[in-house]
């Protein structure tokens, strides 16, 4: 199945994050992607230079005229903002794709420490968004400006996943790669209860766009059928494989390569509890 993700984000200039990263990784992982653009970066390794937002009412349009010609089968949202976009975003998905399962990365913050998202909206984001979310992949940081939790251990970890299933949210993709740690730990929590999988950390400071990769790897699973899970294993296997064989482009927090390949493993060492 070709499955067809519709991506809700912002741009990056530099490629390595955003809409440009979403339409990598869909394509590299053999699925479809649009697109409804909702900011433009000046964005390079560095940092980002410059945000220039999209008018709601032309985000809105990109969202009706794809979804009434192509369709959706998963819809990935990212960078949206603001309150006034967050809001169109809400009322469209509403409106025109209800049965659709959103996959929502609540970007927050860029690598270089940008805030991509206005403080008065995180409150918009967690009313509005979250309860339209089938799949919510937030970082460490993401996740404690939605719960109000520190964050600074695998078992603060857990206690926020499962403060994010309290709101109602289906199913919660907890990204570690901010706890200090050689070994790397991220968490998916469901109703079936919350399963770990660790990992080496990868040495290197070409990581822009893990975030973004990740939810639209997994989007690009479950548009083509693939189980949550097994989405999540192939996104996490992409998405190392892909920082591994990073180009080593730029100063800063460098690009991934969105070209690598990957097949999902017979099993994975995952730890449910």
């Amino acid at each position: 199945m070709r499955g067809r993700v519709l991506v809700i984000a912002g741009s990056d200039s530099g490629g390595g994050a955003g809409i440009q990263a979403d339409i990598k990784a869909i394509t590299a992982l053999g699925a479809f992607a649009a697109t409804a653009v909702t900011a433009l970066t000046a964005q390079n390794t560095l940092g980002v230079h410059g945000v220039v937002p999209v008018p709601p009412d032309f985000i809105r349009q990109q969202i009706d005229v794809v979804l009434s010609d192509i369709g959706a089968d998963v819809i990935k949202i990212g960078m949206l903002g603001d309150v006034a976009t967050i809001e169109t975003v809400a009322t469209a998905l509403h409106d025109l794709a209800a049965a659709t399962p959103v996959v929502l990365d609540p970007v927050m913050v860029a690598k270089g420490g940008h805030s991509l998202l206005a403080t008065e909206a995180v409150d918009t984001l967690r009313r509005r968004l979250l309860p339209l979310a089938a799949l919510i992949t937030p970082n460490l940081p993401e996740a404690e400006a939605l719960t109000g939790l520190s964050i600074r251990t695998e078992a603060e970890m857990r206690s926020a996943a499962t403060a994010l299933l309290a709101t109602g949210v289906p199913a919660v993709l907890l990204k570690g790669g901010h706890l200090p740690s050689d070994t790397v730990i991220d968490l998916l929590a469901t109703a079936d209860g919350i399963e770990a999988f660790p990992a080496p950390r990868i040495d290197t400071r070409h990581t822009h766009g893990t975030g973004c990769t990740t939810a639209s790897a997994v989007a690009a699973g479950l548009a083509q059928a693939l189980s949550l899970r097994d989405s999540v294993l192939r996104a996490r296997l992409y998405v190392r494989a892909a920082i591994s064989s990073a180009p080593g482009f730029g100063g800063g927090h460098g690009p991934l390569d969105h070209a690598v390949t990957v097949a999902i493993p017979p099993s994975w060492p995952g730890q449910r509890d």
